[in-house]
């Protein structure tokens, strides 16, 4: 990437005394600013530091940093404004930073126990300058030099974490990669892996394709409120040049293969990175998607903490309106701070935390060592021939009627491989494969590759999927990763494979080439685990678990239940060994390093 070194020095706008009304009330607050050279060009970065209440320059703390573009002055806290109960005011009058996580500042307690928390403005949003660079080399060396910044202030103690989600957890991703020196833990809740993958299912265009460009450039183009310090609004003047350009990139290509996207794919770069990384993520999200989680933790040797479940695109602390956390589990903040304590503190943790925290669809929460789990294992099984015609139309769901409510399963369409009644308990675990073979007539036909859990009476939720635009007529071999999945199908229930043009939900803007697709067979290797997890770990269902069970069904054709197969599966769950890993109750052993 570019330049790795840092230029910046810390230029206080503001007086460190708190402005009224300000929130943060333990923190002085103090603004600053950072060069952030690179081949994509030079940016000058702008920082929110909230050091602790009374805290001398010479007192030194850990950092925590977040980087990204919500935090711009008029009262933004995340990419929709109003939307989300924020003012974002470009008028003002405001009284200080963003509050994004006001939740965790003031929730876990950070500032208390000695740390401080750093939020930077990504080139070309908020006070920063520069051109947008979403992953790319831009973006890449605002981590580095920002997290390199934090790390050589005459207040620091050297060591830096990273604090985020969504945008502002891929950005941490981001440092996991570039490894700068200081960084010594990430926190990333909802990430994205690889940045092409957020707008397109390999060719098919989510809504995202346009939407995602359109919305950033829009918040880049926002001035901070007149109120502010001019040098802040002078440096917040976006060039509509630079917001052309980012639309065009990204919305006008949609190859996978581009050196453009390859740059912007975070996975490889996790290889060889020992950065400690606690993640989230939703398997049953409705945004960032486990759509390249396991490759990315695959390549990850460092250590790794992670919740993981079916729920939304959620904070691990958030609530609904009755109060109920929309995860399930508790004690988010002071998980998070234990994590950040062992790293950045040399604190040996007093609390046994499991490494991987999982809910399965059945809303229990079990603890992994790691994940996928060392005990899991691919089967593959042969997938049906048949046709189907690409009005890219179908659905994975049968909620999808103007009540928004949902109703009894449709029959969908597509080329169906349905199992036999499973003879006993399987445990689906990790990122299912998929290798159809295809023949087209004309160019741009859609493939989708869906996998059900069928009850009894054939129908059933989507587990998980896939998507891929075959681009070029004739025969061709479509390879699928379907999305990281963690899924109990009981004896007598059925797995359902589908392959078909769409999936509406999800891809709603690709196209319809309206030729008939013939499926000439294939494969799916589904990822089982050998042992049956025993014990549970503290935590409830999550709250979007039951509204995603009823709406994400759909009902196999009597055909293809009526012309079951036998899936290829592991035999009946084992036991695990006494005190192994394998019990489902594993957590790691306090007082060690």
């Amino acid at each position: 990437m570019g330049a790795a070194a840092i230029a910046g020095v810390m230029v206080p706008a503001v007086p460190p005394a708190q402005a009224s009304g300000v929130p943060y009330p333990d923190a002085e607050w103090s603004e600053a600013w950072i060069s952030s050279p690179s081949s994509a060009g030079e940016a000058t970065l702008h920082a929110d530091v909230l050091r602790p209440k009374g805290a001398k320059p010479t007192d030194k703390t850990p950092v925590i940093v977040s980087i990204g573009p919500y935090f711009n002055h008029s009262g933004q806290t995340g990419p929709a404004g109003a939307v989300e109960g924020t003012p974002y005011d470009p008028i003002g009058p405001n009284d200080g930073p963003s509050e994004r996580f006001q939740d965790f500042v003031e929730g876990s307690g950070l500032l208390e126990k000695g740390y401080t928390f750093v939020m930077v403005d990504l080139r070309g949003f908020g006070g920063s300058t520069g051109c947008l660079d979403w992953s790319g080399p831009g973006e890449k060396a605002d981590v580095v030099n920002a997290v390199q910044w934090a790390a050589s202030q005459p207040w620091s103690t050297g060591r830096v974490g990273m604090y985020g989600k969504s945008y502002d957890g891929l950005t941490g991703l981001i440092g996991v990669n570039e490894r700068p020196p200081g960084l010594a833990a990430v926190v990333s809740q909802e990430p994205v892996y690889d940045d092409y993958r957020y707008l397109y299912g390999d060719g098919m265009r989510r809504l995202n394709s346009v939407a995602t460009p359109a919305l950033y450039d829009g918040i880049a183009a926002t001035p901070g409120p007149i109120t502010d310090a001019p040098q802040y609004n002078l440096q917040s003047l976006n060039d509509p040049v630079c917001l052309a350009q980012n639309f065009a990139q990204q919305a006008g290509n949609d190859r996978h293969d581009s050196a453009f996207w390859q740059e912007r794919n975070l996975i490889p770069g996790a290889v060889g990175s020992n950065v400690p990384l606690f993640l989230t993520q939703g398997l049953t999200e409705n945004n960032t998607v486990a759509d390249g989680m396991q490759e990315y933790l695959d390549n990850h040797p460092g250590y790794e903490r992670s919740w993981l479940g079916p729920w939304e695109h959620v904070r691990g602390n958030d609530v609904d309106e009755a109060g109920r956390l929309k995860m399930g589990r508790q004690g988010w903040f002071e998980e998070v701070m234990r994590f950040y304590d062992r790293f950045l503190k040399d604190q040996a943790p007093t609390v046994p935390d499991p490494p991987h925290a999982v809910q399965t669809n059945d809303g229990v929460w079990r603890s992994e060592a790691r994940w996928p789990a060392a005990d899991m294992r691919e089967f593959r099984t042969p997938l049906n021939s048949g046709t189907y015609v690409d009005h890219a139309q179908s659905v994975s769901t049968a909620a999808n009627s103007s009540s928004g409510q949902p109703s009894d399963p449709a029959v969908t369409s597509g080329v169906w491989t349905v199992s036999n009644p499973l003879p006993h308990d399987v445990h689906l675990s990790g990122s299912p494969a998929a290798s159809v073979d295809v023949t087209t007539s004309m160019p741009n036909a859609n493939v989708v590759v869906d996998v059900y859990d069928l009850g009894p009476d054939g129908t059933g939720p989507l587990i998980t999927r896939q998507g891929h635009l075959v681009r070029e007529p004739g025969e061709s071999t479509v390879p699928l990763r379907l999305w990281g999945a963690d899924w109990k199908l009981p004896a007598g229930h059925r797995i359902g494979v589908r392959v078909t043009d769409n999936n509406q939900d999800w891809w709603p803007m690709a196209a319809p080439s309206g030729q008939t697709v013939t499926v000439r067979g294939g494969s799916v290797d589904l990822p089982f685990l050998e042992h049956r997890r025993t014990m549970t770990v503290q935590g409830a269902p999550g709250v979007q678990l039951a509204g995603y069970l009823e709406q994400q069904r759909a009902a196999a054709p009597a055909d293809a239940v009526g012309g079951a197969v036998d899936f290829t599966l592991p035999g009946p769950l084992a036991d695990p060994p006494p005190d192994s890993v394998f019990t489902g109750g594993y957590v790691e052993p306090v007082g060690g390093n």
